[in-house]
Protein backbone atom coordinates (compact mmCIF):
# COMPACT_ATOMS: atom_id res chain seq x y z
CA UNK A 1 0.00 0.00 0.00
CA UNK A 2 2.91 2.30 0.82
CA UNK A 3 4.54 2.10 -2.25
CA UNK A 4 0.98 2.50 -4.15
CA UNK A 5 0.89 5.89 -2.54
CA UNK A 6 4.72 6.31 -3.89
CA UNK A 7 3.59 5.83 -7.21
CA UNK A 8 0.43 7.84 -6.78
CA UNK A 9 2.11 11.00 -5.18
CA UNK A 10 4.62 10.99 -7.68
CA UNK A 11 2.44 10.80 -10.52
CA UNK A 12 0.34 13.66 -8.92
CA UNK A 13 3.54 15.74 -9.03
CA UNK A 14 4.83 15.07 -11.96
CA UNK A 15 0.94 15.97 -13.23
CA UNK A 16 1.47 19.28 -10.81
CA UNK A 17 4.68 20.14 -12.80
CA UNK A 18 3.49 19.27 -16.51
CA UNK A 19 1.15 22.47 -15.88
CA UNK A 20 3.82 24.75 -15.20
CA UNK A 21 6.90 23.20 -17.18
CA UNK A 22 8.05 20.51 -19.03
CA UNK A 23 4.54 20.30 -20.64
CA UNK A 24 5.16 18.05 -24.05
CA UNK A 25 7.85 15.69 -21.76
CA UNK A 26 4.91 15.20 -19.66
CA UNK A 27 1.71 15.29 -21.56
CA UNK A 28 1.13 11.84 -21.88
CA UNK A 29 -0.34 10.55 -18.59
CA UNK A 30 1.37 6.76 -19.78
CA UNK A 31 4.74 8.69 -19.61
CA UNK A 32 3.90 10.44 -16.57
CA UNK A 33 2.86 6.54 -14.83
CA UNK A 34 6.34 5.37 -16.37
CA UNK A 35 8.24 7.90 -15.10
CA UNK A 36 6.54 7.77 -11.57
CA UNK A 37 7.34 3.88 -11.54
CA UNK A 38 10.89 4.52 -12.52
CA UNK A 39 11.83 7.07 -9.88
CA UNK A 40 9.99 4.11 -7.27
CA UNK A 41 11.66 0.89 -8.29
CA UNK A 42 14.98 2.95 -8.07
CA UNK A 43 13.87 4.11 -4.50
CA UNK A 44 12.97 1.24 -3.47
CA UNK A 45 15.66 -0.78 -4.97
CA UNK A 46 18.24 1.33 -3.31
CA UNK A 47 15.93 0.85 -0.18
CA UNK A 48 17.04 -2.57 -0.26
CA UNK A 49 20.90 -2.63 -1.20
CA UNK A 50 21.32 0.77 1.86
CA UNK A 51 19.33 -2.12 4.44
CA UNK A 52 19.12 -5.37 3.77
CA UNK A 53 18.84 -6.14 6.86
CA UNK A 54 15.29 -4.73 7.00
CA UNK A 55 13.84 -6.62 4.56
CA UNK A 56 15.66 -10.29 5.07
CA UNK A 57 12.97 -11.18 7.98
CA UNK A 58 10.27 -11.54 4.71
CA UNK A 59 12.52 -14.87 3.86
CA UNK A 60 14.75 -15.74 6.28
CA UNK A 61 13.36 -19.26 7.59
CA UNK A 62 12.20 -20.77 4.22
CA UNK A 63 14.77 -19.44 1.56
CA UNK A 64 18.53 -19.56 1.59
CA UNK A 65 20.67 -16.94 1.11
CA UNK A 66 18.34 -14.02 2.39
CA UNK A 67 20.89 -11.49 2.36
CA UNK A 68 21.74 -12.16 -0.96
CA UNK A 69 18.18 -12.24 -2.44
CA UNK A 70 17.03 -9.22 -1.18
CA UNK A 71 20.45 -7.91 -2.34
CA UNK A 72 19.52 -9.03 -6.07
CA UNK A 73 15.95 -7.85 -5.50
CA UNK A 74 17.14 -4.74 -5.20
CA UNK A 75 19.25 -4.55 -8.31
CA UNK A 76 16.66 -5.94 -9.81
CA UNK A 77 14.30 -3.44 -8.88
CA UNK A 78 16.82 -0.41 -10.12
CA UNK A 79 17.83 -2.19 -13.25
CA UNK A 80 14.08 -2.17 -13.94
CA UNK A 81 13.81 1.10 -12.65
CA UNK A 82 16.10 2.39 -14.80
CA UNK A 83 15.06 0.19 -17.91
CA UNK A 84 11.62 1.91 -17.69
CA UNK A 85 13.70 5.36 -18.85
CA UNK A 86 15.09 3.63 -21.59
CA UNK A 87 12.56 3.40 -25.15
CA UNK A 88 15.03 0.88 -26.56
CA UNK A 89 14.61 -1.92 -23.03
CA UNK A 90 11.35 -0.38 -21.84
CA UNK A 91 9.28 -3.34 -22.76
CA UNK A 92 11.95 -6.09 -21.19
CA UNK A 93 12.68 -3.83 -17.71
CA UNK A 94 8.43 -3.62 -18.15
CA UNK A 95 8.28 -7.96 -17.88
CA UNK A 96 11.50 -8.49 -15.59
CA UNK A 97 9.67 -5.56 -12.84
CA UNK A 98 6.40 -8.00 -13.47
CA UNK A 99 8.39 -11.24 -13.23
CA UNK A 100 10.06 -9.63 -9.80
CA UNK A 101 6.78 -8.82 -8.37
CA UNK A 102 5.34 -12.34 -9.10
CA UNK A 103 8.54 -13.82 -7.64
CA UNK A 104 8.30 -11.88 -4.65
CA UNK A 105 4.28 -12.20 -3.84
CA UNK A 106 4.97 -15.19 -1.90
CA UNK A 107 7.38 -13.27 0.37
CA UNK A 108 4.27 -10.62 1.18
CA UNK A 109 1.91 -14.06 2.29
CA UNK A 110 4.96 -14.97 4.00
CA UNK A 111 4.43 -11.63 6.00
CA UNK A 112 0.58 -12.14 6.21
CA UNK A 113 0.37 -15.28 7.38
CA UNK A 114 3.10 -15.05 10.35
CA UNK A 115 1.41 -11.50 11.09
CA UNK A 116 5.39 -9.72 10.46
CA UNK A 117 5.90 -6.30 10.46
CA UNK A 118 6.08 -4.75 6.88
CA UNK A 119 9.33 -3.32 5.89
CA UNK A 120 10.14 0.13 6.46
CA UNK A 121 8.52 0.42 10.35
CA UNK A 122 5.00 0.46 9.02
CA UNK A 123 2.08 -0.90 10.87
CA UNK A 124 2.16 -4.86 12.04
CA UNK A 125 -1.78 -4.73 12.10
CA UNK A 126 -3.53 -7.37 10.32
CA UNK A 127 -5.77 -5.41 8.20
CA UNK A 128 -2.27 -3.17 6.59
CA UNK A 129 -0.55 -6.79 6.17
CA UNK A 130 -3.12 -8.84 4.76
CA UNK A 131 -4.24 -5.35 2.41
CA UNK A 132 -0.78 -5.41 1.04
CA UNK A 133 -1.58 -8.50 -1.10
CA UNK A 134 -4.20 -6.89 -2.62
CA UNK A 135 -1.82 -4.26 -4.10
CA UNK A 136 0.45 -6.05 -5.66
CA UNK A 137 -1.72 -6.85 -9.32
CA UNK A 138 -1.99 -2.90 -9.31
CA UNK A 139 1.58 -2.66 -9.41
CA UNK A 140 1.96 -5.11 -12.62
CA UNK A 141 -1.09 -3.33 -14.12
CA UNK A 142 0.67 -0.05 -13.28
CA UNK A 143 3.71 -1.37 -15.47
CA UNK A 144 1.67 -3.12 -18.00
CA UNK A 145 0.07 0.32 -18.65
CA UNK A 146 2.91 2.52 -18.67
CA UNK A 147 6.13 -0.02 -20.19
CA UNK A 148 4.14 -2.58 -22.35
CA UNK A 149 1.61 -0.47 -24.58
CA UNK A 150 2.66 -0.45 -28.50
CA UNK A 151 2.94 2.95 -29.77
CA UNK A 152 4.03 4.77 -26.49
CA UNK A 153 6.71 6.42 -26.23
Amino acid sequence: MAFFLLLLTLWSLLWLISRFAFRRKLASHTRKGRLAAALAFTVIGISHLATPEKMEYMIAGWLPYAHELVIISGVAEIAGGIGLLIPGVRRLAGWGLILLLIVMFPANINVAIHQLPPPGGLPASPWYVWSRLFFQPLYIAWIGWCALRKGER
